[in-house]
């Protein structure tokens, strides 16, 4: 039903601790296939890969460009693109569910987005509350993860290869044709 596309840096700790939010979805069915799309060549990411039973892709280029190339070899209909240390709160499945359901038996094609939530862990920080702001103003930043149908992600032309795709890409689908989740995401 559904491929995770995770950009990663090289480090192991925050992949893992996104990889352990999907492990519930890929029991209910709703996970078909993690693809770990590795901009760094240090072999960590790879032998997670390998623990894991996900897919790697070895990268070289902007994390758009790396998304690109793990929704180029993504098998799923669907597709859900989160940053390595996004941990999806415990309704993501059942919503993520619902939210597909809905999208395919209409005619509109929409793409969700989860709700940000600052982790209760972290220390305050002024660039915090510069996100928030962002976020009120020009609605969610890519850091909240991606859900599209394949379909109208490749409509839309995808994520292209420069450094602000991310960013073109939401701006892209606009406020008419993009849900905010009510599951939440927090960066760890």
């Amino acid at each position: 039903m559904l491929s995770v596309i995770i950009p990663t840096e090289g480090v192991e700790q925050p992949t893992v601790a996104t990889l352990a939010a999907l492990v519930p979805g890929a029991a209910a069915g709703v996970v078909r296939e993690v693809l770990l799309v590795d901009r760094a060549d240090n072999g960590v990411i790879e032998r997670v890969a390998d623990v894991a039973g996900c897919r790697f892709l070895r990268f070289q280029g902007s994390r758009a460009a790396a998304m690109a190339a793990g929704a180029r070899q993504a098998r799923s209909p669907w597709l859900m693109f989160l940053r390595a240390g996004a941990v999806l709160d415990a309704g993501w499945i059942d919503e993520t569910t619902q939210f597909i359901q809905r999208v395919s038996a209409s005619d509109r094609p929409r793409a969700g987005v989860f709700r940000y939530a600052r982790s209760p862990y972290a220390e305050p920080r002024l660039q915090d509350s510069i996100k928030f702001l962002a976020r009120m103003i020009a609605g969610p930043l890519s850091d909240q993860g991606l859900l599209i149908a394949r379909e109208h992600y490749d409509r839309l032309g995808g994520h292209a290869p420069d450094g602000r795709s991310e960013a073109r890409l939401l701006r892209q689908l606009g406020r008419s044709s993009r849900t905010l989740l009510r599951s939440r995401i927090i960066m760890v």
